[in-house]
């Protein structure tokens, strides 16, 4: 039996997960050298489920976005390399032998990608633009981090890196119903909104028609959603309504009579 030859660590950053959290890390404790679970304030069993699996939990309730919880999370990590999962995903059996294979491997200055199949109101998506839906989730510890955005944060790749596709995927359960696509969605298109003005960036409800009509035909007739049925069809019209939602709330927070109402609520 050859030892490995790099240490691998799984990381989380966690907020109120006890409802998938344990079905995620059973996929990786027996095989993995080291999981870090970073919680943001939980006030469900989320702590106590990532202590049977791991002693390196951490808590950091001071919410800098997305990024900067990422970066926070892996600078727990002592092994080599870093392999990063959400609580509502799962990894399967052909994953799990690409990713140790890596393990065994010494390629510098790689980082790999997995395909992602999400699960979504009781189908998985094999279209919509959704599958392959190929993430990078795998690289040397010391090599690069995620960026620091609010939102849709990525890991930096540069010039010097290669990028590797593995064989297998990540499983993806995403959304509980519609009310819980429509929470995650106004979250994500607040910390959006507020990232975009921060670089200096303007919306417009004219450009929040325009992207999302865009979003629906690529999803639905481009990218062939309308194979995946009802769920596709569902799923590409929510998520032109996010689209316009990102643009709409841009528009709002810096419209002017926004910041005439922010200025008088401090008074």
């Amino acid at each position: 039996m050859f030892k490995k030859q790099f240490t691998l660590a799984v990381a989380l950053i966690v907020k109120n997960e006890e409802r998938h959290l344990k079905e995620c890390l059973e996929t990786v404790y027996k095989w993995v050298d080291e999981i870090v679970v970073l919680d943001s304030g939980s006030t469900d069993n989320t702590e106590e489920i990532a202590r049977r699996y791991t002693k390196k939990f951490f808590v950091n309730k001071v919410w800098l976005g997305f990024g900067e919880q990422r970066r926070l999370a892996q600078s727990y990590v002592k092994s080599d390399y870093i392999f990063w999962l959400d609580a509502d995903e799962r990894v399967t059996l052909e994953l799990k032998r690409s990713i140790l294979k890596v393990m065994f491997s010494n390629k510098s200055n790689t980082l790999y990608r997995c395909s992602r199949l999400s699960w979504v109101f009781g189908r998985f998506i094999r279209h919509c633009g959704w599958h392959p839906e190929r993430i990078l989730r795998l690289y040397p510890t010391k090599l690069t981090q995620y960026n620091n955005s609010l939102v849709h944060e990525k890991v930096e790749v540069f010039s010097n890196m290669n990028i590797e596709n593995l064989p297998g995927d990540i499983i993806h359960y995403t959304y509980k119903n519609i009310n819980h696509y429509l929470l995650k969605s106004a979250s994500y298109s607040k910390a959006w909104a507020e990232q975009r003005k921060q670089l200096g960036k303007k919306g417009s409800l004219s450009e929040g028609v325009f992207h999302a009509i865009s979003c629906f035909i690529r999803m639905y007739i481009v990218k062939v959603g309308f194979l995946d049925g009802k769920h596709g069809f569902l799923l590409s019209l929510l998520s032109a309504y996010s689209t316009f939602l990102k643009y709409a709330e841009l528009w709002i927070q810096t419209s002017k009579n926004h910041s005439n109402y922010v200025e008088k609520s401090k008074l």
